[in-house]
């Protein structure tokens, strides 16, 4: 009998770890919100066909832009000084953590890079640009070679940033679809029963 619910205990234990704090699954889930609609009006600025649309998407890219650089640094100093973290269940190797490391490593690099590449490219135009409501002036004069430096750095890393939330999203599913071992459940805003109830 004793051994049982010591069975039981253990695997539960395996399926249900621990769920984040509710600030951080806060954070991840406005992030994610502030991701689609930056991506979203980056490919609505890409498609425009009149200046009225293309100003007003890149309004949005660029403000939703800042907003999420904000919350990643907000969100790693709560990570690092009070944040609460889940536990990656026993199942789980050590390739596979070293994987899911190096891709939270990534995610953060790009989320906090990316904006300040953006924003460099707005400033190097040499010319006021719109952002959060607010109108900035030129700051330096206009450096067409820069310019399209760091714009391409901003495309190219774009890329890399949509490829590594395509793992780390990948990832997460496999866990609670496949593996059925309660790693999605640990970062949901709910508490969903488990997969295998």
């Amino acid at each position: 009998m004793g051994d049982v619910a010591l069975t039981t205990m253990h695997t539960d234990q395996v399926r249900r770890p621990e769920r984040f704090d509710t600030l951080t699954i806060a954070m991840h889930w406005g992030a994610l919100l502030l991701l689609v609609v930056t991506f979203a009006a980056a490919w609505t600025l890409g498609c425009a066909t009149d200046p009225a649309t293309a100003e007003g998407a890149l309004l949005a890219h660029r403000s939703t832009g800042v907003l999420l650089w904000a919350l990643t640094v907000i969100r790693l100093g709560w990570k690092y000084r009070f944040g609460r973290a889940a536990p990656l269940p026993h199942t789980v190797g050590r390739v596979q953590r070293a994987a899911a490391r190096a891709t939270e490593y990534g995610l953060y690099i790009l989320l906090v890079l990316q904006p300040m590449t953006g924003l460099l490219q707005s400033i190097l135009r040499g010319k006021p640009f719109p952002l959060l409501g607010l109108s900035f002036p030129v700051m330096v004069a206009r450096d067409r070679a820069l310019t399209r430096v760091f714009h391409n750095i901003h495309e190219i890393s774009a890329w890399v940033l949509l490829a590594l939330i395509t793992v780390h999203a990948s990832a997460a599913l496999f866990h609670h679809f496949v593996l059925r071992d309660g790693v999605l459940r640990a970062m949901l805003p709910y508490r969903g029963r488990a997969a295998t109830d």
